[in-house]
This record gives structure tokens, C-alpha cells and sequence, in this order.
């Protein structure tokens, strides 16, 4: 009796174990692909609206835009492609040497050329409807930004020196030439969005993914960058948190991002 006692005892045990291992396995697979496969984004400011909003938090997908590897051949990779919203470092660092990280679109490839008229993007003498484009209006017209690649203004400080020197040798017959390796990025929110039209051509390194859905979009202020500092994070959990209900936007929960 004993005896029987012992191996019952014995299969529950392994089967405990088995359960713990089927447990651990799952946990090391979802780190697995939260770690190298998806990360979470917020989306900080309008510059992408209406196609995010201040408060969205996207789920982004890091491996098919990724650079392709002989040692994972099996996960698919295509290239980035015009229209593509993409996840990526800014080219040009901030003063204390940090690459923030924002959300544009893809608006050329290598080889493109670009011009805009009163906001219409030309892409390869062509002109694009882009039905997700904000268009300027009388309140809004920028003879820079809506005429691009024009002469900024003096003294304004959001178009960098270096970038100011590098559209004049990239502009050929009054197009801005993409070159290899380089994207030129623009926020959907075309008034508002400090862009390539600002900082130059994004490397073809710098591109971290592409965001796929909207999983929560809460009702945010607005900020300037995807990683906030530690501090505002915290403050920023909180609020959330209390105003978890009233302020989430329940109709945008797994909306598609395109």
C-alpha cells in the first residue's frame, strides 16, 4: 500500500513539473517576442493626426522592416516602402547627445524626388492625394513648409544648420533627391510635424519598426518625444491610473494603424 502511495505521489509530482515547465516556456517566449519582436510606443504629439493621436499606445513590430540576418532567415523581412508609418531615431541628436525616438510616414524611398506646392507632395513629378494629409489653410500656410524645398526663414531655430547646407546639394531642378540608404519622413499632420523638411533624411539603420494597432488610446497632453524622462513617466502612470475610465478613449482600442 505504501508502495502505491509513492507512485501517485511520484506521477503528481512530475505532472507539477510539467505544468511549471509549460508555464516557464510560455513566459520565455512572450519576453522573447516582447523583447526583440514588439515593443510598446506612445504617441506623444499630434504631428501624426488623425491617424494617431496624443494618448495612443501602439503595439510596434520590429522584425519584417528589420535588416535581414543569415542566422534568422526564417522570419520574414520586406523593405520599407512610400507610405509606410515607421518608428525611428531622429538623424540629428539633441544637445545632451540623445536620439529621441519618433513616428513619421514614409513619404520617398532611395532615388525619389520631392518637391512640395501649397502642400501638395510631388513625388517623382507626380502630384499625391494622400487622403490622410492635413491640408494647410489660410490660418496655417507656410511658405517653408508648404513649398519645401524653399529658403527657410532667418532665425528659425527648428531647421538645422547642418540640414540647411545638405537640401541645397541634394536638390537637383528644384526636387529634393533621396539618397541611398535614406528616407524622407513627414508627419500626417503636415502644419504641425517637425519632420525631414526640418532635420534631413532618416538612415536606413535609424528605423526601428512599424506600428501595427492601437491596443489603448488615452486622452493625453501633449509632449515632444516617444521616451518621456523617467520622472514624467512615473507622473504620467499615475494619472493614468486614476483617470484610467473617464479618460480612455474606448472606440480607438485596437485600431489599425495605415
Amino acid at each position: 500500500m505504501p508502495k502505491k502511495q509513492d507512485e501517485e505521489s511520484d506521477s503528481a509530482g512530475e505532472t507539477r513539473l510539467e505544468g511549471w515547465a509549460s508555464v516557464c516556456g510560455v513566459l520565455v517566449m512572450g519576453l522573447f517576442a516582447l523583447t526583440f519582436m514588439f515593443q510598446n510606443f506612445v504617441i506623444p504629439s499630434s504631428s501624426m493626426a488623425s491617424t494617431l493621436q496624443v494618448g495612443d499606445h501602439v503595439m510596434v513590430e520590429r522584425e519584417i522592416l528589420a535588416p535581414r540576418t543569415r542566422w534568422m532567415p526564417l522570419i520574414p523581412f520586406r523593405n520599407v516602402k512610400r507610405g509606410d508609418i515607421v518608428v525611428f531615431y531622429k538623424p540629428i541628436p539633441e544637445a545632451d547627445g540623445d536620439h529621441i525616438t519618433l513616428v513619421k510616414r514614409v513619404i520617398g524611398v532611395p532615388g525619389d524626388r520631392i518637391h512640395l506646392h501649397n502642400g501638395t507632395v510631388y513625388l517623382n513629378g507626380v502630384a499625391q492625394s494622400e487622403p490622410y494629409a492635413a491640408k494647410p489653410t489660410a490660418d496655417t500656410t507656410d511658405p517653408y513648409v508648404d513649398n519645401f524645398p524653399a529658403v527657410p526663414p532667418i532665425g528659425d531655430e527648428e531647421v538645422t544648420a547642418s540640414w540647411t547646407v545638405a537640401v541645397a546639394e541634394a536638390t537637383k531642378d528644384g526636387d529634393v533627391v533621396i539618397p541611398p540608404e535614406h528616407y524622407f519622413m513627414m508627419g500626417d499632420n503636415r502644419e504641425h510635424s517637425l519632420d525631414s523638411r526640418f532635420w534631413g533624411f532618416v538612415p536606413r539603420e535609424n528605423i526601428l519598426g512599424r506600428p501595427l494597432f492601437v491596443y489603448w488610446s488615452f486622452e493625453a497632453t501633449e509632449n515632444d518625444e516617444l521616451t518621456p524622462r523617467l520622472s514624467e513617466q512615473v507622473g504620467t502612470m499615475a494619472y493614468e491610473m486614476i483617470h484610467f475610465f473617464d479618460k480612455t478613449r474606448w472606440l480607438r482600442t485596437l485600431h489599425r494603424v495605415q
